[in-house]
C-alpha cells in the first residue's frame, strides 16, 4: 500500500459519494425542458472494472529492477488498476472513452517517489531506459495532460507524487511556504491553517488537485481577485530535468532576461518534474463573508463587475451568472420552507413590481476579505456600484450555500452522464471590452453546433476571476448524446464551436484548464506561430528525446 488515494477510475471523486436529486424538486422539470432528459429514466452505471481490456504492461525487467532500486519495490506498481487510474484524468472526453472500455494505451509501470532524491533516480532511470515519464499528481485534468500517446512504442511511467504530501517550512517575514509537489488542497490548507496561515488557491478541484499540478496547469482559483492566480502565487520552484536540477529562487522581482520561471509555470511536465514550490502565504483573515446580489440582466451585471475591477474595493471573489446559470442555480436548490419560503417568494413578487422579467435574473456572489473595517469599506464600495447598476443585495445566505458546496458540481456530470447526457465545461478570458462579444458570439455557437448535430442542448456562463483589464468567462454546455451518432465526434463539435468562438472574438483559448491535447488546435491561433516556435525551441532543449510527457500543448 502506498498511502496515496485517488478518485474513482470511472468518474469525479471518491467511492461512496454522488449527486443526489431527491431533494431538489425543481431540478427534474428544469432539466427536461433544458436539454428533454427525464430524469426518472433508469440510469446506465459505468461498466464493471473487471470487463475492462487492459493491455499488458510493456516493462522491460531491466527497467523495472532499475525503479524497484530507485523507490523500493511496495512502490512500483503493475496491476491494472493502478495502471487505468493513472491513464486519464477527469475530462468528458476521458470519461466517454473510459466508460466505453477504450484503453489505446496506458502507463505500464506507477511509481510513488518519496523525497526528491527518489525523483531524481527514477528521471535518470527512465532516461537511460529511454521511456516515457509522465508526472501525476491528484489526476483531476481535464485538458488531455496525462494521458500517453496512442501510439507510444516506448515504456511509459507515471509518476505519482502522492507521498510528497507536506509544507516543508513556512518563512513568516517574507509569508513564503516551501510546499512539496504533491500535496492536496486540503492538505495545503490544513497544514498552512493550524499555524494560521492560508494559501488562498481554491480551484473547483482543490479536494483533488495538488500544487504541483495547480503550477503545471497554471491554476485559477475561486479568491483569485485577491491572492492572485497560481503564476502569481507561486515565486520559487524546484525542477528535476535530465541530467540537472533547475532551482528558481523566491525573489519578489527580478530582471534576469526572460522568466524561467514563467517556463516552468504551465509546463505541464514537458519540462521536467516539478517537486517543490514556494508559494505565498497570508495571513488567515479576520473576517470573511460572501454576499448575494441579483441584477435585472446580464449586461448589467458585467458593467457592474468592470466598475468594481476598476474601483478602490478589493474583494476576494466577484463572481455573475447569466440568466441560464442563475436558472440552474435556482433549480438545484433544497426546497424552501417555513419563512424562507415567503421570503423568496415575496422577493420575486417584489422584482415583478419593479418591472425585471425574472427570466433574465442574473445572480451575483462578491466576497470579502480581512478586518471588520476593510470588509466594512469593501462591501460599502461595492453596494454603491451594485445599486448604480440597479441591482440588489439577498443577503449572505445564498453565499453561505455557495460557499459549502463549491466543490461538489462534478458529481452532477457523472449523475448526468449515466442518463445519457454530456456536460463539460470550456472557459476563456478577454478583455473588459469585448467579453459581450465573447459571450454573445459563444452562446450563438454552441446553439448553432447543436443544431448541427441535431439535439437539444443548454448552455450557460458566469464570469469570474476579475482582472483590472478583463475577465474569465466559464461556460457549461450540456445536451442529450443521440445514439445513432459517435458520442465522441457530437463532443467535438460542440467543443470546436465553443472554442473557436473564443479565438474569433478577442479570448484565450482556456484560462486555468491548461492547453494539454484538448486545447492544442487553437495553440497557434492563440499565441501566433512565433510563439510556438519558441515553446517548441524551449521543449527540445531540455528534453531532445521527448521522454517528458510528450505530445501536450504543441500538437503534433
Amino acid at each position: 500500500m502506498t498511502g496515496v488515494k485517488h478518485m474513482k477510475w470511472w468518474g469525479w471523486g471518491v467511492e461512496g459519494v454522488a449527486f443526489n436529486p431527491d431533494n431538489k424538486p425543481k431540478l427534474a422539470p428544469f432539466v427536461l425542458d433544458a436539454v428533454g432528459l427525464d430524469l426518472s429514466s433508469t440510469p446506465t452505471p459505468p461498466i464493471s472494472f473487471d470487463d475492462l481490456d487492459v493491455p499488458a504492461p510493456q516493462l522491460p525487467n531491466s527497467l523495472q529492477d532499475d525503479l524497484v532500486e530507485a523507490v523500493g519495490e511496495t512502490y512500483v506498481h503493475t496491476d491494472d488498476m493502478d495502471r487505468v487510474v493513472h491513464t486519464y484524468g477527469k475530462s468528458l472526453r476521458d470519461l466517454i472513452r473510459i466508460r466505453a472500455n477504450i484503453l489505446p494505451r496506458v502507463p505500464d509501470v506507477v511509481v510513488y517517489p518519496s523525497d526528491e532524491d527518489q525523483v531524481r533516480k527514477v528521471v535518470d532511470v527512465a532516461r537511460k531506459a529511454g521511456a516515457v515519464l509522465i508526472p501525476f499528481g491528484g489526476g483531476s485534468n481535464i485538458s488531455g495532460s496525462l494521458e500517453p500517446r496512442a501510439n507510444e512504442s516506448r515504456a511509459v511511467i507515471s509518476l505519482d507524487m502522492g507521498r510528497m504530501n507536506r509544507v516543508l517550512d513556512i518563512d513568516e517575514d517574507a509569508q513564503l511556504a516551501r510546499i512539496q509537489a504533491g500535496t492536496l488542497g486540503p492538505d495545503v490548507e490544513e497544514q498552512l491553517n493550524a499555524q494560521g496561515w492560508t494559501m488562498g488557491h481554491f480551484p473547483d478541484s482543490f479536494t483533488h488537485s495538488t500544487v504541483g499540478g495547480w503550477a503545471a496547469t497554471r491554476s485559477s482559483g475561486m479568491q483569485s481577485d485577491k491572492y492572485g492566480d497560481i503564476a502569481d502565487i507561486i515565486r520559487g520552484l524546484r525542477v528535476v530535468q535530465p541530467d540537472h536540477t533547475t532551482v528558481i529562487r523566491p525573489l519578489p522581482s527580478t530582471a534576469t532576461g526572460p522568466s524561467v520561471r514563467e517556463m516552468l509555470i504551465g509546463s505541464e511536465g514537458r519540462l521536467g518534474v516539478i517537486t517543490e514550490v514556494t508559494a505565498q502565504v497570508h495571513r488567515l483573515p479576520e473576517h470573511r463573508v460572501i454576499q448575494a446580489y441579483l441584477f435585472a440582466d446580464w449586461p448589467s451585471g458585467l458593467a457592474a463587475m468592470r466598475e468594481i475591477a476598476a474601483s478602490d474595493a478589493s474583494p476576494s471573489v466577484t463572481r455573475i451568472s447569466d440568466a441560464n446559470e442563475t436558472g440552474f442555480s435556482f433549480a438545484t436548490q433544497k426546497e424552501s420552507t417555513g419563512a424562507s419560503k415567503y421570503v423568496t417568494e415575496g422577493l420575486m413578487k417584489f422584482l415583478e413590481l419593479r418591472g425585471w422579467d425574472l427570466s433574465q435574473l442574473c445572480l451575483s456572489f462578491i466576497g470579502y476579505e480581512g478586518s471588520k473595517t476593510h470588509v466594512s469599506m469593501d462591501k460599502a464600495i461595492v453596494d454603491k456600484i451594485v445599486k448604480k447598476h440597479k441591482g440588489i443585495g439577498i443577503g449572505t445566505g445564498p453565499g453561505q450555500m455557495y460557499d459549502q458546496k463549491k466543490f461538489d458540481t462534478p458529481y452532477i456530470r457523472d449523475f448526468l452522464l449515466d442518463r445519457g447526457a454530456m456536460g463539460d465545461v470550456s472557459e476563456t478570458a478577454a478583455p473588459w471590452s469585448r467579453l459581450q462579444e465573447v459571450y454573445d458570439n459563444t452562446v450563438a455557437a454552441a446553439r448553432a453546433a447543436y443544431d448541427q448535430i441535431g439535439v437539444k442542448g443548454w448552455v450557460m456562463c458566469h464570469l469570474s476571476h476579475s482582472y483590472h483589464s478583463g475577465a474569465c468567462l466559464y461556460f457549461t454546455f450540456a445536451y442529450v448524446a443521440d445514439e445513432q451518432q459517435d458520442t465522441i465526434e457530437q463532443y467535438d463539435t460542440v467543443k470546436r464551436a465553443i472554442q473557436q468562438s473564443f479565438i474569433d472574438h478577442g479570448g484565450t483559448l482556456s484560462h486555468h484548464h491548461a492547453v494539454g491535447t484538448e486545447h492544442s488546435p487553437w495553440l497557434e491561433q492563440d499565441i501566433s506561430a512565433g510563439g510556438v516556435a519558441m515553446m517548441q525551441g524551449v521543449f527540445d532543449a531540455v528534453d531532445p528525446k521527448a521522454s517528458l510527457n510528450p505530445g501536450k500543448i504543441i500538437p503534433e
